[in-house]
């Protein structure tokens, strides 16, 4: 997010404003009320006798309620304020405001306290695209609330605000004409609650009431304690990686999105502010990462994804059938098939990430009968690998849009337009084949292969996935391999030629299998060597690759959920320091981020910047930067399942000294792991 906004969020709702709390949306401007992809409030300002508020400070008091601290005045050098102002606001379905006025003057204080409220009803791809709607709007007062409201057809969003003090009402916001006794302080409740309703307005909802939304508080207070609770405990000498641990915990808390279909259950968004929704790739790469923590983010994943599986061809929105969505959004342009997201399959990794999700899941969780419930799911995705991705007839996982006006040109996790480039910089035709779609198809066959035998029953269904894996591998060995490189092309382009730039997509290839071991300390020397180790972290592009940038969005940046990955990869080779080495600079720049973990940030070396260096457009919180940490912990700490036990084997960093995480969950019940910081990771970090 940029610097100075505010954000907080709650479920399928979230409000970004200034640090003052104000809303000004601009056409382009990510800041209002959102919820289900539509905004509510794209104007929400509070004036005192027709003067704009000063911040003084902000509190982020929950990830769903903050603080605002305000003070009359033009934010001059020297403000000699007679009056402060306390905003506290929370979320849930719209969001609530305690708005607080305190005189600290000897004489009462009267005042014109107003908010001016509008709102543009905004598809969220209109705030990211700067497009024009089509309806109409109204707003009116009505049995003493502000009633904004937006009409297209059948498509009606409305937003009601009220007060619980008397407010003169008009159709550009809420007056409050008030007299402050001296020393003394007057305050109101302004609830603002989102509704989707029919043309007649039976379906707006009535302002909720103030007790209602004390109940809410502290339902959402309490399940987050709860949610932390349950979450294994940590304790470690580096007190930055508690701080990191309780960090990654609440936002994923944040994050958790529910379904129109499945309300009572939650999956990991995307992220803030653009993709607070559900994402196969992404969903599913989170709920990878957080397993070992929590696996209810996981098993509602799966469903959520098995429910929505692709049934038919579509070219509109690249479906096939048995392939996992990429997108879902329930805005306008959805609605009026002006976007393709009810849900958009456009993601050539989702499919098989899901069969790789699934078995995980049962590793840990032992829950087979998951598994047995998806086994349609699963063999349909397993099937979408060759009657359907295999558009160039080779064997390996390409992808193509069918829908040229708004489908993704990438659609791999790398998915801007020159994330895949040539040496020399030039970009290949398509269909592309990149080299991590055919580990992930790999993994998906030898995992889909475990369960067949496992769950399923069906031995000659086993076999025959193992035979198409190791024939798979061997191709890949052989095809991809950049002899005069020592490491895998980035891709396969329409003719067959490799796309021969050294990318982090290796680290991906290390974490699938589909490495042949004598080729696998090639893949790590470049790893941790130079050109894509900046001290920090993986790069997503080599330096010195013709389209190397070290703040391009995935031509040179770091991304710390790529290198999670990379991290767990490393340790599935036996490449030990290697990941704790990876797993010291990320650490290393979340203590430098407050916890927190942006999307991406610079590519910059490390010794060439006191700190890493903000990407300036990255997502915060986002699911899968968040769940990083907890994905490092679990290579530093060298957990993994073996039936109903979890073996441990730790190689942490020196800096982290003794750690212990407690209470495991898994299909041994609950365990604890225990290691000490013994790898000297300086002596791996590039010169």
């Amino acid at each position: 997010m940029t610097d100075g906004l505010v954000q907080i969020l709650e479920g399928n709702t979230f409000v970004v404003s200034d640090d003052r709390g104000d809303i000004e949306a601009s056409s382009t401007d990510p800041t209002g009320l959102f919820s289900f992809d539509t905004r509510f409030l794209s104007e929400w300002v509070l004036t005192i006798n027709g003067q704009r508020l000063t911040a003084l400070s902000t509190d982020d008091l929950q990830y769903f309620q903050t603080r605002f601290f305000l003070v009359p005045g033009s934010g001059t050098v020297y403000v000699d304020a007679k009056l402060s102002v306390i905003r506290q606001r929370e979320v849930a379905d719209g969001f609530h405001e305690q708005l607080r006025i305190l005189n600290h003057q000897s004489e009462p204080a009267q005042l014109l306290v107003r908010i001016d409220a509008a709102s543009d009803f905004a598809d969220l791809f209109e705030v990211k695209d700067a497009l024009r709607k089509q309806g109409s709007y109204r707003a009116r007062p009505a049995d003493g609330s502000l009633v904004l409201g937006y009409q297209r057809e059948t498509f009606l969003r409305e937003t009601l605000i009220s007060s619980s003090e008397p407010a003169d009402i008009d159709d550009k916001g809420l007056s409050f004409t008030i007299t402050v006794p001296a020393h003394g302080e007057w305050q109101t409740e302004l609830n603002v609650v989102v509704a989707a309703g029919t043309p007649d307005g039976s379906a707006s909802p009535a302002p909720t009431a103030l007790r209602a939304r004390r109940e809410v508080r502290r339902d959402m207070a309490r399940g987050l304690e709860k949610w932390l609770q349950q979450a294994p405990q940590l304790e470690c000498d580096w007190r930055p990686l508690e701080m990191i641990y309780r960090r990654c915990l609440t936002d994923l808390a944040a994050l958790r999105f529910s379904t129109l279909t499945m309300p009572n259950r939650s999956l990991p968004a995307a992220g803030l502010p653009w993709f607070m929704t559900i994402f196969g790739r992404d969903s599913i790469f989170t709920s990878l990462q957080a397993l070992p923590f929590t696996s209810e983010l996981a098993a509602t994943t799966l469903l959520a994804l098995a429910e929505r599986q692709g049934t038919r061809t579509d070219d509109f929105r690249d479906e096939d059938p048995g392939r996992i969505l990429h997108e879902m959004r329930y805005g306008e342009l959805t609605a009026f098939e002006e976007r393709p997201h009810s849900p958009y399959y456009g993601a050539a990794d989702a499919t098989p990430l899901f069969v790789v999700l699934l078995d995980e899941y049962e590793r840990w969780t032992g829950d087979t009968r998951l598994v047995a419930d998806l086994e349609h799911a699963a063999r349909a995705a397993l099937a979408w690998i060759d009657d359907y991705a295999d558009l160039q007839g080779n064997g390996y996982i390409s992808y193509q849009r069918r829908n040229a006006d708004t489908g993704l040109e990438n659609q791999c996790w790398k998915d801007s337009w020159d994330s895949i480039s040539y040496r020399n910089g030039d970009l290949p035709g398509f269909p592309r084949a990149t080299c991590e779609l055919q580990g992930y198809a790999y993994d998906a066959k030898m995992r889909g292969a475990r369960l067949a035998r496992l769950v399923w029953h069906d031995s000659a269904f086993a076999d025959r996935l193992e035979k198409e894996a190791a024939d798979l591998k061997r191709r890949f060995n052989r095809d991809f391999w950049v002899a005069d490189g020592d490491y895998f092309a980035v891709a396969i382009d329409g003719d067959g030629r490799q796309v021969d730039s050294l990318a982090s997509n290796n680290g991906h290839l290390l974490w699938s299998g589909i490495v042949d071991k004598g080729k696998a300390k090639a893949v790590a020397r470049h790893l941790l060597g130079p050109r894509l180790f900046s001290g920090w972290g993986v790069r997503t592009l080599a330096e010195g690759e013709a389209r190397y940038n070290p703040i391009g969005y995935h031509v040179g940046t770091v991304w710390p959920f790529d290198n999670s990955f990379i991290a767990w990869g490393l340790r599935r080779y036996g490449f030990r320091d290697e990941a704790a080495c990876i797993a010291d600079g990320i650490l290393s720049a979340a203590e430098v981020f407050a916890g927190r973990l942006p999307e991406a940030f610079g590519g910059y070396r490390r010794d060439a910047t006191r700190y890493p260096v903000r990407y300036p457009t990255a997502c915060s919180p986002q699911a899968w930067s968040t769940g990083a940490p907890l994905l490092l912990l679990r290579a530093a700490l060298g957990l993994e399942p073996a039936g109903d036990h979890l073996i441990v084997d730790p190689a942490l960093p020196q800096r982290i000294g003794h750690l212990e995480l407690l209470d495991l969950p898994g299909r041994w019940n609950r365990v604890d792991a225990f290691g000490r910081g013994r790898v000297d990771t300086g002596r791996l970090v590039p010169a």
